[in-house]
């Protein structure tokens, strides 16, 4: 009888979505500017006014690190004066949908273990 061969491979994790998720989590800030995002407020400045604590430079490099995962989009008007908005993209939008999943698992998690 044959040895029984091996039918599965180490499976690694998924490098880019993997940094990605750690990206955003790392920086506080990038959760509320989706919710910011989501409920209209889609120009820098409106958004430092909204968020006690948030400063523009901050949010610049927030929303920089989001545009460079393809998650926000920048949106300049031809207008004086300038007018810059920022979107969620297509994938930007099925991401934050998987971040939801993973606050639903955490909140989840935390009803179990009664805290």
């Amino acid at each position: 009888m044959k040895a029984q061969e091996k039918k599965f491979s180490r499976k690694s994790p998924p490098e880019r979505s993997a940094r990605m998720v750690e990206s955003v989590y790392g920086c506080k800030w990038s959760l509320t500017v989706y919710q910011l995002l989501a409920s209209g407020i889609n120009r820098p400045g409106e958004m430092v006014r909204q968020v006690e604590g948030l400063s523009t430079k901050v949010l610049n490099e927030c929303l920089r690190r989001n545009m460079e995962f393809d998650i926000l989009e920048r949106v300049a008007f031809d207008e004086s004066p300038p007018r810059v908005e920022y979107r969620v993209t297509p994938f930007g939008g099925k991401f934050v949908r998987v971040l939801g999943e993973l606050e639903k698992l955490q909140q989840e998690l935390e009803r179990e273990e009664g805290v």
